[in-house]
């Protein structure tokens, strides 16, 4: 500003580079800028390589969308006689893609929503369990923000049905719009930029009084807040590094975490209704239509009965087992997938609505499908070969109060088809008073072991122990005279220590 105001007090550079002590060089310069109309001081814009070949970069640009990629147009530029750089062609690629953008950049509008009218669903990637695929269904109530997370096993027809026919009973009502994306389960063609709606869809839709809508291809904006809850969705249940949750160790485990973070979120205050959704949600009921107490079956397959007795269900020459729970109840039984990948899926409507309960390979007639958690852990359940062994006389009560020697030797006679058992019962009874329970009990699992069951090896096998006992050396404190205190036990009958209750297996250890 000194350089300026020096030259209009003296009308010269020269003089004025004097008074401020600067070249006239200087002096012309600013004066030259503040003439154009430029910043002072600023340095004057050169042309650029680049310059000339602009319409061309502004051609693509607009032709695709502003979606070409910057080493594209360089290459385009490259073959018309453009010599200069790629990071020149970027830098202007970049200016040009700006000002395209300003152009035509999509100016929201907010969405005023009325309760009970609209309803949008999505779908996102779940996690991997038990080395199969899930998929996470979101829902979510427009005005009370209110969201719903169903995890299914695939986006097949009939698992979309009852997934929406969860939700409706979740939020205690149904819409009257429903939004999603163009689906093959919901739009089967577009003609004329018309949707063809899928007829099962229409069934559906019929069935619960609500208006299945979809958005415009390739626009997810469209139904935004759907797709933020799918985000959050997947970044909180889908394990990651980032949040250091653990794998699914069962699908159950999967829905029991849905579960959970669908009463953390909708507890929680939400950033533009600043109010919980669960309380906007008591609002909306009201607006909300009734959901039918019969869910729309036509899609979940053909109905079977389960047996009263047999958690079993036949289909096509084949059965296939469901949780012991559902005996006696009404399921439905599909085919889905093809070679490899068949699976006969069976769901069951119950209060909550349908579910599935049970996912089977293809079964052959004679050869069921079983799953073993679906039928319950029982106790006392009569297994051929293996025989409980309970007193039912006092002679046996004796007999088994001996030990597990006993156990042993009943069962292994037993089954080699030995004569006689009771009077060699009775025979060891008077064994084990005489000479008392331990050794007799020894005696009768050496028995069983090697296969002495005639009369008489009892007798023999106990004499011989008898006889291996070490020799006693009399001593002025101890006499070799045999007592009578044995003799005491003659006549009387042997009580059992405790309850012995043995089976073949425990006999064979």
């Amino acid at each position: 500003m000194e350089i300026l105001e020096a030259f209009d007090a003296t009308g010269s550079y020269r003089a004025a580079g004097q008074l401020a002590g600067c070249s006239h060089h200087t002096v012309a310069a600013h004066v030259a800028a503040r003439a154009a109309g430029r910043p002072v001081g600023a340095a004057a814009p050169r042309p650029r390589a680049v310059d000339e070949f602009l319409p061309k970069i502004e051609e693509l640009v607009e032709k695709t969308k502003g979606k070409v990629r910057a080493d594209k147009v360089h290459e385009v530029l490259a073959s018309i006689g453009f010599e200069g750089s790629e990071r020149s062609t970027r830098r202007a690629v970049a200016a040009v893609k700006a000002s395209w953008r300003a152009g035509h950049r999509r100016v929201h509008r907010p969405w005023v929503v009325e309760p009970g009218l609209w309803l949008q669903y999505d779908f996102g990637d779940g996690p991997v369990v038990a080395g199969v695929k899930t998929v996470l269904f979101v829902a979510w109530l427009a005005f009370s923000r209110f969201r719903v997370v169903i995890p299914i096993r695939d986006k097949t027809l009939p698992s979309v049905f009852a997934a929406l026919d969860r939700t409706f009973r979740a939020v205690g009502g149904a819409p009257t719009y429903v939004l999603t994306d163009n689906e093959k389960t919901v739009t089967t063609a577009h003609i004329a930029g018309v949707p063809v709606r899928n007829a099962q869809t229409v069934s559906f839709a019929a069935h619960y009084g609500v208006t299945v809508l979809t958005c415009q291809p390739a626009d997810p904006a469209s139904k935004g807040g759907v797709e933020a809850s799918v985000k959050l969705a997947k970044a909180d249940l889908v394990p990651t590094d980032a949040n250091l949750r653990d794998q699914y160790a069962s699908f159950a485990e999967l829905e029991a975490a849905c579960e959970q973070f669908m009463d953390e979120v909708n507890a929680r205050e939400h950033r533009v209704t600043r109010r919980r959704p669960v309380d906007l949600l008591a609002e909306e009921q009201q607006r909300l239509h009734p959901v039918p107490s019969r869910a729309h079956t036509i899609a979940f397959g053909v109905s079977r009965r389960v047996g009263e007795n047999t958690p079993m269900v036949a289909f096509e020459n084949g059965q296939y087992s469901v949780p012991h729970l559902l005996m006696g109840a009404e399921v439905f039984v599909r085919v889905q997938g093809a070679a490899d990948g068949e699976r006969v899926v069976i769901v069951h409507h119950g209060i909550d609505g349908p579910v599935e309960v049970a996912r089977h390979g293809r079964a052959r007639p004679g050869t069921p499908q079983i799953d073993d958690a679906h039928f319950p852990a029982q106790a006392g359940v009569k297994v051929a070969g293996d025989y409980p062994i309970k007193a039912r006389s006092v002679e046996e009560a004796e007999f088994l109060g001996i030990g597990h020697g006993a156990a042993a030797w009943l069962l292994e006679a037993a089954a080699s088809g030995a004569q006689r058992m009771n009077q060699k019962i009775r025979e060891a009874v008077e064994l084990a008073r005489i000479h008392g329970i331990e050794i007799v009990d020894e005696a009768l699992g050496t028995a069983a072991a090697y296969g002495r069951f005639d009369t008489g090896d009892l007798a023999s096998i106990l004499g011989s122990r008898i006889t291996a006992t070490p020799a006693r050396a009399a001593s002025e404190m101890r006499s070799l005279a045999q007592g009578t205190r044995g003799w005491a036990s003659i006549g009387q009958p042997i009580v059992p220590v405790s309850e012995i209750t043995a089976t073949s297996e425990e006999a064979g250890a």
